[in-house]
């Protein structure tokens, strides 16, 4: 039986999968750190360690967080944005929550699906250089929002490659998990190696150089310029949640929820802290270049000399790592957006799946607006009005967390945070709301140009409220069938 804050939700898709696919494919969001970390240190000096290091932990907060939820409703979909109508239910009403949780799963398709056009945009620059090809004429048709040139021939690239990337993510997670793990082992393996050469070649880190986690010459701190940096750089560090997207397609979600979360999160802490630490540890607070390539380029150039091979051993495992990305960037919030078409937040168009059963409609709505933003050129530009709804709807699942704990104490959950986690889950919501708000406004001027005003991240928010007439459609459509969207049990 159902109660107004424990609808019965039976997934259409089929569970098929442990918590080594969730984990594999939610490396993607691990992987963000390429694009990242070249912005941070450059822009912020030694004090990115500590802002990336401090966001990455409250990431894996949220983790834990979401692997108790998981187990709670084993049959939700789509992570982060699945968890709030059924959190938010007693403290809001079903009506109320309802609404919220349609909100949150577009605000968090929001935030993941650019995932793929700024790794495409950064792997078909990677391989313009890598292999010497013409850079083609330049594209700017997306300048009157922000956007920047892009050449042709990255262009192509990127669109070709979002399309590839469509076809094993259409047959299944099985497939598409399968297809992640070679992605993830041949870019993960190299990159982790390379965090941890330094320490194996004694002198190559200068530990002055992250003493005090100062910043970069010439640059002063102000309330404004770090949370104008912590607004992008959230929306990289605590993307390991990603894994959760996958839970529900697991067969044994209570063993596997918790073993998935756990390990996604503690190496994704890992690697988002040693990141930024060796990279200004070996290479200095006087970084150069945005690009990834040309940094780790230059950073695998200090550790072993100038040679041909450094190039295409940093190459080709960054091209893959952003490849994983994509791919998971359209699987991921697909599902999210088929979830909130079964709770009936959404248009039922997006709750269609395929022979395979994944959401297919969900998944190509993902690529048709992926290639539409390819267009605006630049991943920090993409980075602003996407972090709108991501960090809003990450921000929502911490205060749903907080509230269901200290509303539903008793419920049964077979796996349970200490009670104090919930204080920790509302003190983390809490900075979080203040980063989305004062930093979402000041970071287009703080880390894309100091003449940019605060339109990036007001388009953000525009498209978060593209849900409210989406939201109307689906109503008038339950109405002409004599269903009362809001309090429907879904099954």
């Amino acid at each position: 039986m159902a109660t107004d804050s424990h609808p019965v939700v039976a997934s259409g898709i089929p569970k098929t999968t442990n918590w080594w696919g969730a984990f594999v494919i939610g490396l993607a969001g691990t992987i963000l750190v390429t694009g990242i970390a070249p912005f941070a240190v450059q822009g912020m000096g030694a004090a990115a360690i500590f802002w990336m290091g401090l966001n990455t932990v409250f990431g894996l907060v949220l983790c834990l967080c979401l692997a108790e939820m998981a187990v709670m409703w084993p049959d939700r979909n789509g992570g982060v944005p699945s968890y709030a109508q059924e959190s938010f239910a007693p403290f809001l009403g079903q009506r109320r929550a309802h609404w919220l949780g349609g909100l949150a799963g577009w605000s968090y398709w929001l935030g993941w699906f650019p995932v793929a056009p700024i790794n495409m945009i950064l792997a078909a620059s990677y391989m313009v250089a890598l292999f010497a090809l013409p850079t083609g004429g330049s594209f700017d048709l997306l300048h009157v929002i922000g956007g920047t040139p892009i050449g042709g021939t990255a262009l192509v690239i990127a669109i070709v490659g979002i399309v590839l990337m469509y076809l094993p993510a259409r047959f299944g997670l099985n497939l598409g998990a399968r297809f992640a793990t070679v992605l993830g082992i041949l870019s993960l393996l190299p990159l982790t190696a390379l965090i941890l050469m330094p320490f194996a070649k004694p002198g190559s880190i200068d530990w002055s150089n992250i003493s005090g986690f100062s910043l970069p010459a010439g640059v002063t701190g102000s309330p404004a310029f770090y949370l104008g940096w912590v607004f992008p750089i959230t929306w990289n560090v605590i993307a390991m949640e990603a894994a959760a997207c996958y839970v529900g397609e697991c067969r044994n979600p209570a063993r596997d929820a918790k073993i998935a979360m756990t390990t996604e999160g503690i190496y994704g802490v890992f690697i988002y802290i040693m990141t930024p630490l060796v990279l200004i540890g070996v290479l200095g607070t006087t970084i150069d270049s945005y690009d990834p390539l040309t940094l780790y380029t230059e950073f695998a150039n200090a550790l072993f000399g100038d040679a041909l091979w450094v190039q295409w051993f940093i190459g080709i495992p960054l091209i893959l790592a952003l490849m994983l990305s994509v791919l998971n960037a359209i699987m991921g919030c697909g599902r999210s957006l088929w979830q909130a078409s079964e709770d009936r937040a959404l248009p039922e168009w997006f709750g269609k799946l395929n022979a395979h059963g994944v959401p297919d409609r969900a998944m190509v709505f993902n690529v048709v607006c992926s290639v539409i933003v390819v267009f605006m050129g630049s991943p920090l530009v993409i980075y602003i009005f996407s972090n709108a709804g991501y960090l809003f709807a990450c921000a929502i699942a911490l205060f749903g967390y907080f509230l269901y704990r200290q509303m539903r104490p008793d419920a049964p959950r077979p796996y349970r945070l200490p009670t104090f986690m919930k204080w920790v889950a509302l003190a983390i919501f809490v900075f979080w709301a203040i980063v989305w708000a004062y930093g979402g406004w000041n970071a287009p001027s703080i880390v894309v140009s100091p003449d940019a005003g605060p339109g990036l991240f007001l388009l953000g928010i525009l498209i978060m409220l593209g849900y409210i007439p989406l939201h109307q459609w689906r109503r008038r459509s339950d109405r002409r069938k004599g269903i009362d969207s809001d309090l429907v049990e879904v099954s």
